[in-house]
């Protein structure tokens, strides 16, 4: 597997490296995908991390990075995961960062995690020791010191197969009833995806609580939210009626109160806040 390797150099932001790198075949549903970067050159960044559909690991280097958002008071963090939230944070970096970013599926983070999820999702980050155990410092040191970025996701990719090899499988509806949420880009009612499993509403709350965090209804709602965000990118803020429809919303409306809520911006202010070569979002 080739890494894909993005470089932006501006007086503005600095220079970034970042290289991504889809995981080994044995973690295929569990990584989503890798991301090596470093940052320098910036005296201080601000970034607007929005509300996802996956759960992200991020093993820092130094500095520490700066975490706040609407209800959590600001943490000064470098290795922590961020669960599915339904919110946004604002980070803040000084100076430059350097670090590796693990994308997982929400059941595999629950596979590598081995804790109710439920634990998390309350929670813009948790420090990583506090999920993975005192261990994980040796990962840390040992990703630093790799001299290259696919000897560093090769380690990830042996550490994360090891545990999740061990794991207990997630159950078959929430493997089932993610699948059709993530097919339908959460449009599917929360009751039609009951019947069709043949449970009650209540026997899938308690599941997703266990197993992915949230509540099926706020699952379904962060992929409707991650739709409208790859659609509004892609168009640069253009049809912004037929692109709520289009993800389910029921109007307009719902699309700006939907992006308020966890982006922090309006749809519009979303696009006019994205910074060049896909790098992130301003805040």
């Amino acid at each position: 597997m080739t890494p894909a390797v993005l470089r932006h150099e501006s007086d503005e932001h600095g220079r970034l490296l970042r290289v991504q790198r889809a995981p080994d075949e044995r973690l295929l549903g569990v990584v989503n995908g890798y991301c090596g970067y470093v940052h320098a050159g910036t005296a201080t960044a601000r970034r607007r991390e929005i509300a996802q559909d996956q759960v992200t690991i991020i093993v820092g280097f130094g500095p520490r990075l700066r975490v706040s958002g609407p209800g959590h008071a600001a943490a000064e963090i470098d290795c922590f995961v961020a669960p599915l939230h339904p919110s946004y944070a604002v980070t803040e970096e000084h100076g430059g960062l350097r670090g590796v970013q693990i994308d997982l599926s929400p059941v595999g983070a629950h596979m590598l995690f081995g804790i109710a999820m439920h634990e998390l999702s309350d929670h813009l980050v948790v420090p990583l020791d506090a999920v993975l155990g005192d261990g994980v410092r040796e990962l840390v040191e040992r990703l630093e010191c790799a001299r290259t970025w696919e000897l560093r996701f090769e380690i990830l990719d042996d550490y994360i197969a090891r545990r999740v090899s061990m794991a207990r499988a997630p159950s078959p509806d929430v493997r089932w009833a993610w699948r059709r949420l993530c097919e339908t880009g959460g449009r599917i009612e929360i009751r039609a995806l009951s019947a069709e499993l043949g449970c009650s509403n209540r026997h899938l709350v308690s599941r997703f609580h266990e197993q992915l965090g949230p509540s099926p209804k706020t699952v379904a709602r962060l992929l409707r939210f991650q739709r409208a965000v790859g659609s509004l990118t892609a168009a640069r803020g253009r049809r912004f009626a037929e692109i709520a429809q289009a993800c389910g919303y029921y109007d307009q409306a719902h699309l700006n109160r939907d992006f308020r809520e966890l982006a922090g911006i309006s749809p519009s202010a979303f696009v006019a806040s994205l910074l060049p070569d896909g790098i992130g979002v301003a805040a």
